[in-house]
């Protein structure tokens, strides 16, 4: 089996890698089927969790190749990093400003995007979906690096980044579902709901892969693109919500923990 994904072509690598990452929250989302709430400490710990995972992949599984990639062009190095980084988070920022949507546990009077009609339910699950779209490009540009042949993009560190991404949706997909069986959604919506958030993982990961491929020159870009709308996604969405009810210290843990995690699968496997 291992050996046969190796040999595949890094777009359906990627692929394959992004519907493990959906599975994952699917997983997380199904958690709904046995609980009805979840305790607001816990909350705050999944949530700091994600966030140390997705701080962590940002250096280690894309800033840092970036750097090492760009270290044989013509232009300093850092260039394609701060670059990338700067307009990956620009993008998430401007997607945060048009896109409608909702967080869960606040009034329709505060929906941010662009103003409209949509219902409450359909608000919730672009909100949920925002902070996915970075993860799936994430992957999918750490598999389509492959395709370039740089001993700093290998096979490991790419699935390293896909397993660290699986690992904080399972806590993700439950912080989305459960909240959403709160807002009066039945168990079998919320999951739906839930797990369809990281649909769009999949297609961010084709995305980013295919891009890659196509355009080598603009991978030092793309990894760094990638980390810049992860660490906005933290930034903006991640770090603030778990503070909310002041369990500084629970969601602080998380996110060192997170952050470990993810260290010690890039290290040891990329």
């Amino acid at each position: 089996m291992i050996q046969w994904f190796a040999q595949q072509n890094p777009i359906i690598q990627a692929l394959l890698a992004t519907l493990f990452t959906w599975f994952v929250t699917a997983l997380g989302s199904a958690l709904v089927f046995l609980f009805k709430s979840i305790h607001r400490k816990v909350l705050d710990g999944m949530l700091g969790f994600a966030a140390g995972v997705m701080i962590a992949a940002s250096y280690w599984s894309l800033l840092a190749p970036a750097i090492e990639m760009a270290q044989d062009g013509n232009i300093p190095p850092w260039i394609p990093a701060v670059a990338g980084f700067l307009a990956g988070g620009f993008f998430l920022w401007l997607v945060d400003k048009l896109l409608p949507h909702l967080h869960a546990g606040l009034p329709m009077s505060e929906a941010e995007g662009i103003k409209t009609g949509w219902q409450r339910s359909v608000l919730l699950i672009l909100a949920i979906t925002l902070h996915n779209i970075p993860e799936g490009l994430a992957v999918g540009v750490a598999f389509g690096a492959l395709a370039v042949n740089l001993p700093s993009a290998s096979l490991a560190g790419a699935v390293a980044l896909a397993l660290g991404i699986g690992i904080q949706n399972f806590p993700e997909g439950a912080a989305v579902s459960i909240p959403l069986r709160r807002e009066g959604f039945s168990r079998w919506k919320s999951f739906v709901y839930g797990q369809a958030s990281g649909v769009v993982e999949p297609m961010a990961g084709v995305i980013g892969a295919a891009a890659v491929v196509a355009m080598k020159p603009i991978l030092p870009y793309a990894l760094s693109f990638a980390a810049g709308a992860m660490i906005f996604v933290v930034v903006e969405e991640l770090i603030p919500e778990s503070q909310q009810e002041k369990n500084t210290d629970i969601s602080t843990i998380g996110t060192m923990l997170g952050f470990a995690v993810m260290m010690v699968l890039d290290v040891a496997l990329g």
